[in-house]
């Protein structure tokens, strides 16, 4: 790689050169990571040999924390070379969608949003609020952000799917409990080298005002657009920008992502059961269930990991979760049954 990157004749193609200096930039990152990791484990490994002869305890726990910090961190990297497939390092659009239930499932709606950008923005991801359809009392209806970052995608391509939360319900002056469920879809966005061909008299264009607070800056025109295609089905809509001609191109953007991510889906197999997860916002389609009342877990229904820590994974804590469900996946473990909680 080397070799190609010193060729005086490498920019000639000049997207081609830049995808080839970021495969090695990639590369180099991974292999200095990989370095420091070590250093690191053998710099802690004789801290604690020095602290256990002095009699040290404060510096060999400090060195036993920095060796658990280190786990997470090797693990962090196992998964980012997981991450091969053909859209894994792209950006990633993410759609958020409350289920039957009013307004209990469209607060539900808000909370995973917030989770997920709490979790970029941990990741040191940029996040982008392309599209937000505000509820009827609380929360919100639908809404779709933009994850960009190296990886995003291959991170969180596994989230797609039901998503169920269990809880005295802040709604129900009874305060009894509640069940509510909203869904995910990840799908990657698609960078100008891969050609996706749509044609326009396949397509319905709407457009329609932006929802949001009011006030001075009140959209006043139809400045939203919303696209469907008419043989898959497939609905896109983009409000981010004041001029309907942005959002418009955004909004085919989206459209060309997501019959991408369709295309995509034909190629793996695990992405049929996938696919079907998102036809019912309800029971027995759930990926992932979340109990705050009377007791508090999470439990991941594919993989069996469990947290006993729900506001913290409501704060973006995802990673154990998108680690696991991404090994899940690619040692081929589609047929696990894990019981739900109840």
């Amino acid at each position: 790689m080397n070799n190609k990157a010193e060729d005086p004749t490498l920019w000639n193609d000049a997207s081609e050169a830049q995808k080839l200096m970021r495969e090695r930039q990639q590369l180099d990152d991974s292999i200095n990571g990989v370095k420091a990791l070590e250093q690191q484990l053998k710099d802690n490994i004789e801290l604690i040999e020095l602290g256990e002869m002095e009699g040290d305890d404060e510096i060999v726990k400090d060195a036993e924390d920095a060796l658990k910090a280190l786990r997470s961190e090797a693990n962090r990297r196992q998964v980012e070379a997981m991450l091969s497939g053909e859209a894994d390092s792209n950006d990633t659009y993410v759609e958020v969608h409350s289920g039957a239930g009013g307004t209990e499932s469209q607060d539900w709606a808000n909370m995973l949003l917030r989770m997920y950008t709490r979790w970029a923005e941990r990741q040191g991801f940029k996040v982008e609020v392309l599209e937000i359809h505000d509820g009827d009392e609380a929360g919100i209806k639908s809404a779709t952000i933009l994850v960009k970052g190296h990886n995003a995608f291959g991170w969180m391509k596994t989230e797609s799917g039901v998503h169920r939360l269990v809880r005295i319900s802040p709604y129900d002056s009874n305060a009894r409990r509640h069940t509510s469920f909203s869904s995910i879809w990840v799908y990657p966005v698609v960078d100008d080298s891969i050609q996706i061909d749509i044609n326009e008299s396949d397509c319905r264009i709407d457009t329609y005002r932006s929802s949001g607070a009011g006030g001075q800056h009140v959209n006043t025109t139809d400045s939203a657009v919303r696209i469907t295609h008419i043989p898959t089905g497939i609905a896109v809509a983009c409000q981010q920008e004041r001029s309907q001609h942005k959002n418009r191109a955004k909004a085919w953007d989206m459209l060309r992502a997501r019959l991408y991510e369709v295309e995509l889906q034909k190629r793996e197999e695990a992405a049929n059961a996938q696919a079907a997860s998102k036809t019912d916002i309800g029971w027995g389609h759930q990926i992932r269930s979340y109990v705050l009342q009377p007791y508090q877990l999470v439990k991941d229904l594919r993989t069996g990991v469990e947290s006993t820590a729900p506001g913290n994974v409501l704060d973006g804590d995802l990673n154990e979760f998108m680690e696991a469900a991404l090994a899940h996946r690619i040692s081929g473990g589609a047929d696990v049954e894990v019981s739900d909680i109840d």
